[in-house]
C-alpha cells in the first residue's frame, strides 16, 4: 500500500508540475454522476496523455461513489477534483458522448478528443475530433489498449484503478457487454497491480459498494448511477443500483419507487426506470414511474405489476435497457 501510494504521489506531482510549464492542460472527463469507468479513465487517460507530451488532468463531474472511494484508498489514488465548468479549456469526454451526461458548458469548450463504449449520443463539433468507439464493457479496457499500443508502462496503482472499472462495469465479467478484451484487459493490469485472486478482490470491492444500501438517503442512491436520455423528445431518466446482497435492494424497493414518483413530477420526466440488478442470480427488477409502465414491460416481454417486473439476464443498462426503451418511445404518439 506504501508503494501504491508513492506512485500515486509521484504521478500527481508530474502533472501539476507539467502543467506549469506548459500552461493549461488538456481536461479529461467522465459523466455526471461519475461510476468506477468514469472515474478511472478520466485518471489513466490523462496520465497516458501526459507521458506522450501532452499535459492533461482528470477531473470529475461528482463526488466518487462508495466503490469508487474503496478502489481509490486500496491503490492510494487520489479521486480528480470536482470541476463543472470546462469553458475555454481543451477537454476530452471519457465514457461517454452525449450533451447530457457532458458538462453543460461544453459547447463553450475546445472538445479535441472521446473515448468510450456507449452508443453515439449526438455530439457535434466545429473541427475533426480524434473518437475512439469500440464495443467493449469499460472504456478503461479501450484505454489499456492504447498503453499497449503507445508502449507506455501502467503505474501499478493506476492499473488498480482500471481493472476495478472494468471488473465493476462488467459486473464481475457476468454482463452480456464483456469481451475477450475486456478479460486480457483485467489479466494484464492485475499483474501489474499485482492483485493475485481478482475474483476475491473484486468482491470486497463490490461489497464496499453496496455497504450503504440499507442507510443511506434514498434520493441520494438514486441519483448514484443515473443517466438523462433524450427519446424521441421524451426526457427518459434510467438509474441502476447493483448488489450482490440483493435483499439490501429489495427491501427498499417502497421507498424507491416513492421518490421516483416525487422526481418525475419535480423534474418532469415523461418515464423514469430504476435497475435493481441481482448480480448473483444474473438478472434486474425494472421499477417504472411514468406514463407508459405497461408498454415498458411487454418491451421485456415481462409483467408489469405495481410499477414492478423482474427480467432474467437483464444486466446491462447500455446494451439491454437503452435500445429497448428507445424503440419504445420511437413507435408512441408524440402526445405522449
Amino acid at each position: 500500500m506504501i508503494a501504491r501510494f508513492k506512485s500515486a504521489l509521484i504521478s500527481g506531482l508530474f502533472l501539476l508540475l507539467a502543467s506549469a510549464a506548459q500552461g493549461a492542460p488538456l481536461l479529461v472527463v467522465g459523466h455526471k454522476n461519475p461510476d468506477s469507468d468514469s472515474i478511472f479513465a478520466a485518471i489513466s487517460l490523462a496520465y497516458l496523455k501526459t507521458q506522450q507530451g501532452t499535459p492533461a488532468v482528470a477531473i470529475a463531474q461528482g463526488k466518487p461513489n462508495p466503490e469508487s472511494q474503496f478502489v481509490l484508498d486500496y491503490f492510494g489514488l487520489q479521486a480528480p477534483p470536482l470541476e463543472l465548468k470546462v469553458a475555454g479549456n481543451k477537454v476530452v469526454l471519457v465514457d461517454h458522448n452525449s450533451y447530457s451526461q457532458a458538462p453543460d458548458d461544453i459547447r463553450e469548450a475546445e472538445l479535441v478528443g472521446i473515448v468510450d463504449h456507449h452508443n453515439l449520443g449526438g455530439i457535434l463539433t466545429n473541427d475533426p475530433v480524434e473518437v475512439l468507439i469500440q464495443p467493449v464493457g469499460s472504456t478503461n479496457s479501450i484505454i489499456w489498449q492504447l498503453y499497449e499500443r503507445a508502449g507506455v508502462a501502467i503505474p501499478s496503482a493506476i492499473a488498480g484503478g482500471m481493472l476495478s472499472a472494468i471488473f465493476s462495469d462488467t459486473l464481475a465479467f457476468r454482463s452480456s457487454t464483456t469481451t475477450d478484451l475486456d478479460r486480457a484487459a483485467v489479466k494484464s493490469l492485475a499483474s501489474i497491480a499485482n492483485i493475485k485472486d481478482i475474483q476475491e478482490y473484486g468482491q470486497q470491492m463490490l461489497s464496499a459498494g453496496e455497504a450503504d444500501l440499507k442507510t443511506a438517503p434514498i434520493r441520494s442512491l438514486l441519483q448514484r448511477d443515473f443517466k438523462n436520455f433524450d427519446m424521441s423528445g421524451n426526457k427518459v431518466g434510467v438509474a441502476q443500483l447493483t448488489a450482490v446482497s440483493f435483499d439490501l435492494l429489495k427491501n427498499r424497493k417502497a421507498e424507491y419507487l416513492d421518490d421516483m414518483q416525487t422526481l418525475q413530477k419535480e423534474q418532469g420526466y415523461k418515464s423514469l426506470v430504476l435497475m435493481l440488478t441481482d448480480i448473483q442470480s444474473e438478472g434486474t427488477e425494472l421499477l417504472v414511474v411514468g406514463e407508459n409502465q405497461l408498454e415498458i414491460g411487454r418491451a421485456f416481454h415481462a409483467s408489469m405489476e405495481n410499477h414492478s417486473a423482474w427480467v432474467a439476464g437483464l444486466m446491462s443498462r447500455k446494451k439491454q435497457v437503452i435500445p429497448v426503451l428507445e424503440k419504445v418511445f420511437d413507435h408512441r404518439s408524440p402526445s405522449l
